[in-house]
C-alpha cells in the first residue's frame, strides 16, 4: 500500500490486507467492518451539511461535552454537528483506524494524544493547519509545551490537546494538616525523598486511625505503569523504545522506583491487595487519608464531603514529573478532502478550546493556556491547585504499541502488580518489563 501524505487525499492505495493490518494497528485487536458502525448520539442533529464528530464521552465527561456542544451549537455563528459517542478502548481506535483507512472517517476526532504515534506515521491523520487556527485564535503559545511537542510528528502537528489528565494526589485536607503536610498556604508542602514520603504515609495514618495512602491495582492493567511512569521521570530517566532497536531502560533507576513502591504499599504500612473500586470506596468511606488516582475521578471524590485536598503527583526523586495523558483533536484523514469542511473542522476546535472551562469542572485540566489564566479558574477548588501538572506531564514513550489502553501499559503493569504482592522481587519485575519491551519492539509496525 502507499499513501499520500499531504493530507489532502487522492493519492492513496490501499488492498485488503493493508486494511486488516491498519486496524490492528490502532487497537490491537480483529476489526471487522462492522466495527464502523457507531453509536450516534441521540441529542446530535445530522445531515449532510453537518460536522461530523467522534468521541469517546461517556458519563460524567460526556453530560459536559453536551454542554459544550450546546454552546458551539447556538448562536450566530454556530455549528451542526454530528456527533457519534464510541465506547472508550481498544474498539474505539480499532474503528477510528479503519474508518482513516476507507477515507470515511468523521471530519473530526479525539484521541489519546500518547496514541499519536500510532496513527499519524501511518497516514490515518491529516495535520492541522496552524495558519487557520491562528485565525480562530489558537496557537502553539497557548499550550504547556510538554504537551504541545507530543502533538507533532515530522514537523507537521496532527493533534490539538483539549486537556490533560494527570496522575495525582487526592488528600483529606483536615487529616493532613495534623499530620504537618501543608504548608502556609494550605496546600501539600513538597515531600522531597522516598523517606520523607513513607514517613508522610505514617503520619497520615496516624491521623487517620487507619491506612495513610490507598492505591487500587490488583486486577488493572494501567495503575502501576501510571505510578512508575512518573516516578521513573522523576529520577530523569526515559523509557526510550526505538523503532527497530532494543529498549533503553535504566535498570537501577527501575528497580530504585519499584523498590520504594514496594516499601510503601507493603500490605503492613498501607494495603497491597486493593483494586481501583477498593481503593475508591475506602478514601470515600474514610478508610485512608490519601489516594493517588487520576483526576477524572474528582467527580466521585467531592461527593463523600470530606474536605478534599489534591496536588499534583509529590516530587519523591530527583525531579518534577507526572504521568499525563490527553484527550486531543485530530483531523482523520479524508479520501477527497472538502477545503471548506476541513476550515470548519478547525473552526470547532479552536471554538472547543475556547470553551473548555466547562470541562475542568470534570476535574481534566483545560489545555488551552487562556481557560487557566482566566479568573474563574483560580477559583475552582481543588482543580486550581494541581493545574501546574500540565507543565510536567510525562506520557507513554512514544511508539506505535504504547499509549493510554494499550497491551504495552499492561505489559509493563502485570510484573509491577505482581512485585507489591510480593510475589516477585523488584529486579525481576524490571527483567521482566524490559524483556516484554523488547518483544514488541521486535513485533513489525503494521503501518509503517
Amino acid at each position: 500500500m502507499s499513501f499520500d501524505h499531504s493530507g489532502h487525499g487522492g493519492g492513496f492505495r490501499m488492498g485488503r490486507r493493508g486494511l486488516l493490518r491498519w486496524g490492528l494497528a490502532g487497537a490491537g485487536a480483529v476489526a471487522a467492518p462492522s466495527l464502523l458502525a457507531g453509536c450516534a448520539s441521540p441529542a446530535s442533529p445530522s445531515g449532510s451539511s453537518s460536522l461530523r464528530v467522534w468521541d469517546l464521552f461517556s458519563g460524567g465527561d460526556g453530560v459536559l461535552m453536551d454542554e459544550m456542544l450546546e454552546t458551539v451549537t447556538s448562536g450566530p455563528d454556530s455549528f451542526s454537528i454530528d456527533r457519534t459517542i464510541l465506547e472508550w478502548g481498544p474498539s474505539y481506535y480499532t474503528k477510528l483506524a479503519m474508518a482513516a483507512a476507507g477515507g470515511r472517517a468523521p471530519e473530526v476526532a479525539v484521541l489519546h494524544l500518547s496514541r499519536l504515534a500510532g496513527y499519524a506515521p501511518g497516514g490515518l491523520l491529516d495535520p492541522f493547519d496552524l495558519d487557520v487556527l491562528a485565525e480562530f485564535g489558537v496557537g502553539e503559545e497557548h499550550f504547556a509545551p510538554a504537551i504541545w511537542e507530543r502533538a507533532k510528528w515530522e514537523g507537521g502537528v496532527y493533534a490539538i490537546p483539549l486537556d490533560t489528565h494527570p496522575f495525582i494526589v487526592f488528600y483529606d485536607k483536615e487529616l493532613a494538616d495534623q499530620a504537618g503536610l501543608l504548608d502556609s498556604d494550605g496546600e501539600l508542602a513538597p515531600i522531597g525523598s522516598p523517606d520523607r514520603m513513607l514517613a508522610a504515609s505514617d503520619a497520615l495514618a496516624s491521623a487517620q486511625g487507619a491506612a495513610g495512602v490507598l492505591f487500587g491495582h490488583v486486577g488493572d492493567q494501567s495503575q502501576c505503569w501510571r505510578l512508575f511512569n512518573g516516578l521513573y521521570a522523576q529520577t530523569g530517566s526515559e523509557w526510550v523504545l526505538p523503532e527497530g532497536g532494543e529498549p533503553q531502560v535504566d535498570r537501577d533507576a527501575a528497580v530504585r522506583v519499584i523498590t520504594f513502591m514496594t516499601e510503601l504499599f507493603d500490605g503492613d504500612r498501607n494495603p497491597n491487595h486493593l483494586d481501583y473500586n477498593g481503593a475508591m470506596a475506602a478514601f470515600q468511606g474514610s478508610r485512608g487519608a490519601m489516594i493517588f488516582s487520576g483526576e477524572w475521578e474528582l467527580p466521585n471524590m467531592t461527593v463523600t464531603g470530606r474536605p478534599l485536598g489534591a496536588a499534583p503527583f509529590p516530587t519523591i526523586f530527583d525531579q518534577p514529573a507526572v504521568h499525563a495523558d490527553s484527550h486531543s483533536y485530530v483531523l482523520p484523514r479524508q479520501e477527497r478532502v472538502d477545503e471548506a469542511r476541513r476550515r470548519e473542522a478547525h473552526r470547532f476546535v479552536a471554538t472547543m478550546l475556547k470553551a473548555s472551562y466547562t470541562w475542568a469542572s470534570a476535574g481534566h485540566i483545560p489545555a488551552y493556556q487562556p481557560v487557566i489564566a482566566d479568573e474563574r479558574y483560580a477559583d475552582l477548588d481543588p482543580q486550581a491547585s494541581y493545574a501546574g501538572a500540565s507543565e510536567i506531564a510525562v506520557l507513554d514513550p512514544a511508539n506505535w504499541f504504547t499509549g493510554s489502553g494499550s497491551n504495552f501499559q499492561n505489559q509493563m503493569t502485570q510484573p509491577m502488580t505482581s512485585a507489591l504482592l510480593g510475589n516477585t522481587s523488584p529486579e525481576r519485575a524490571v527483567e521482566q518489563m524490559v524483556s516484554a519491551s523488547a518483544s514488541m519492539l521486535d513485533q513489525p509496525n503494521p503501518v509503517a
